[in-house]
């Protein structure tokens, strides 16, 4: 079975959706050169765009290293980051979760709704080693498409919300995956570079009724280092919810699949972590701890498509600017 392509999805019965897709795209342009784009900064393009905005509004980043620490607040809705296909820029910046906390430690943080990424910028933490988060989306119905997140441990805060991640890149350590979104990661490669232990995930989900969860579906897992030495996932919260379907698991994932953390009750009954028609050597169910589910179909059914994230309301395709729209100065 395979997932839904967006380019089927859409914005039906979202009005709010659908007025601001409705006219031609607002864009502005970053850019490191003086003279050649609006703005100099995605900081400074981002402020730009007024609170309670309705339109789309792509803002085109050029080449180059941007040094910035990026939010996208909750009050601007339908942005869109689309980094340059032939010259793809990259956002850094060296903030640990010892100076900020975890979660506001993100290099690029997205607190607004509707918000997409395309060939977008690649968030990447300065500090080896080190805890802090790349990535940290908190918005409702985003998608992100062709993006890379590299950080160490607790690379991509997946918070809250319904999402796509999609054809992108995840690098880290432990956790490096976590928080408490309802996502779907289609065609992603996940690379573990832990020197010990590695977990891939950390789900948040806290109650039976939440839908929240992560479904990594035709995924590819890699590993830099030694064989067995990374997990699939831990809890982060009683009612962990996990999937993979479809996704290659090379050698450097543990037999056990998934860690268990003594503080987590009762882990055979509250967590949901759930493993269907994967291959590789890491994917051999026969050493995996008692609680991992290996899904029936019907069981795996609800994780397979983009049903799990109701994207057939919201879900629209990568945006793609054509040569007039990303060389086309601010229209205000």
């Amino acid at each position: 079975m395979r997932s839904s392509s967006p380019s089927s999805q859409g914005t039906d019965g979202d009005q709010r959706l659908s007025a601001a897709e409705s006219g031609r795209p607002r864009v502005i342009r970053v850019a490191k050169s003086e003279g050649s784009a609006d703005f100099g900064t995605v900081t400074e393009a981002i402020r730009s765009i007024p609170e309670g905005n309705t339109r789309r509004t792509v803002v085109w980043i050029g080449g180059g290293v941007y040094w910035e620490k990026i939010t996208v607040g909750s009050g601007k809705p339908f942005v869109t980051l689309y980094g340059d296909p032939a010259d793809r820029p990259r956002i850094v910046f060296n903030a640990t979760a010892s100076q900020y906390g975890t979660v506001y430690s993100a290099t690029v943080a997205v607190e607004s709704d509707y918000f997409m990424a395309n060939a977008a910028p690649m968030p990447e933490i300065n500090s080896k080693g080190s805890q802090a988060v790349a990535m940290r989306i908190s918005g409702d119905k985003a998608a992100f498409y062709s993006c890379d997140f590299l950080g160490f441990q607790d690379t991509l805060c997946d918070s809250q919300g319904r999402h796509l991640f999609m054809d992108s890149y995840v690098r880290g350590t432990v956790d490096f995956i976590f928080g408490n979104g309802t996502s779907l990661y289609l065609n992603v490669t996940i690379e573990s570079v832990a020197e010990e232990t590695g977990v891939i995930t950390a789900q948040a989900r806290e109650k039976e009724g939440e839908t929240s969860g992560f479904s990594f579906l035709h995924c590819t897992i890699r590993g830099a280092t030694k064989d067995y030495t990374t997990y699939l996932g831990r809890a982060w919260r009683e009612r962990s919810r996990v999937v993979f379907a479809y996704t290659f698991m090379p050698a450097v994932i543990n037999p056990a699949g998934w860690y268990s953390v003594g503080s987590t009750p009762n882990p055979n009954q509250s967590v949901y972590y759930g493993e269907y028609k994967c291959k590789g050597p890491g994917a051999v169910p026969s050493g995996r701890v008692s609680y991992a589910k290996l899904l029936t179909d019907e069981e795996a059914s609800p994780f397979l498509s983009m049903t799990f994230i109701n994207g057939h309301k919201w879900l629209l395709p990568p945006p793609r600017l054509t040569t007039t729209f990303s060389t086309s100065p601010y229209n205000r």
